[in-house]
């Protein structure tokens, strides 16, 4: 199909190549759905939100409590996931897949649906059990499937997490193989002590789960439930047939358990960016994905792929409202 679309690209009302990147992105945007016409809207951005067990452990800059405060913040729309959702013009939905203490009241754009309270330790045992992570996919399954039979034909997925930087190390070491120390990165704003702990904490979780001979029970010991939860998300989407955009590090961790669990995912991905965490061009690589923009954002929240996402509108723009040279009469001179 990609000669096809190429034709067709270089059929339109200018230059060949003359949109450079922008071409390439429009031919990546056209491969995830199969058709040439591929569209951006309607689109749907989900959050899902967990706590992680791992706090306790030191990995972290910010205590676990800045997760509820934050998916406050979300719910009250004044969050950065918030702004760049409606600069983008894009549906914004908030999942609480396993956070601790109680529920907020529940908006039109809030879903409870916790499988237990926040993820337990990693540096002494799993995170959480192979029943809990399916029940964690399962959620991110359900939330992709209402988007898509509500017509979106792109997905976002975005997380809430204190700590969860620290599973998306342990994920992506497992996942590509490379060495755990080279998986861990700063996350927000580690200092040298919480990075000593991160790194061991990352590097004795993963040689647990590398030890484990079923691969779901390996990514189940090291994952988070909001991880967990997009994992899910991905993979449906994936066979739905819509356009996935990945955010940063730890969104892509989930691709990277949606392409083992569920192979051939990745050819629904977009990568919206490469985050500043040093363990995320291993993932891209592995996934074989090259990101749209390199601004070094950490943030997470879908804060990355929202970004990104006006120039995936100007690719369909690009694939779909420019007329033929053909049309015009003229002949191609170059």
């Amino acid at each position: 199909m990609i000669d096809e679309i190429r034709a067709h690209l270089d059929a339109l009302a200018k230059p060949r190549g003359a949109m450079g990147r922008l071409e390439a992105l429009a031919t990546e945007l056209a491969l995830t759905q199969g058709r040439i016409d591929a569209r951006t809207t309607p689109r749907q951005a989900v959050l899902f939100a967990g706590d992680h067990g791992c706090v306790a452990e030191g990995v972290s800059a910010w205590p676990s409590a800045v997760t509820a405060m934050m998916v406050a913040t979300i719910l009250s729309g004044k969050a950065t996931s918030n702004a760049l959702a409606h600069a983008a013009n894009c549906p914004l939905r908030l999942v609480d897949v396993g956070m601790v203490g109680a529920r907020v009241a529940e908006p039109g754009f809030f879903r409870d649906a916790r499988v237990a309270d926040g993820t337990e330790p990693l540096g002494a045992g799993s995170a959480m059990s192979v029943a809990q992570f399916d029940a964690a996919w399962t959620v991110g399954a359900e939330e992709a499937a209402r988007a898509v039979d509500a017509g979106a034909v792109l997905l976002i997925a975005g997380e809430m997490g204190i700590g969860n930087t620290t599973p998306a190390a342990c994920l992506t070491a497992l996942l590509t193989e490379i060495d755990p120390q080279a998986a861990v990165g700063r996350g927000a704003g580690a200092d040298d002590a919480v990075l000593a702990a991160k790194r061991r904490v990352v590097a004795t979780a993963t040689a647990r789960a590398r030890d484990r001979a079923d691969p779901r029970e390996a990514i189940a010991s090291v994952a988070g439930y909001e991880i967990a939860a997009m994992a899910g998300f991905y993979a449906t989407g994936a066979a739905r047939g819509v356009t996935l955009l990945l955010d940063g590090y730890v969104s892509t961790a989930a691709a990277l358990i949606a392409e083992r669990l569920a192979p051939g995912s990745v050819r629904a991905m977009i990568a919206g960016h490469r985050s500043a965490e040093p363990g995320h061009g291993a993932a891209l690589a592995a996934l074989g994905l090259a990101p749209v923009l390199e601004w070094e954002m950490r943030l997470g929240e879908g804060s990355g792929a929202l970004t990104a996402l006006p120039l995936l509108d100007a690719a369909a723009a690009l694939l779909n409202d420019v007329v033929r040279l053909d049309q015009i009469g003229a002949d191609r001179a170059d």
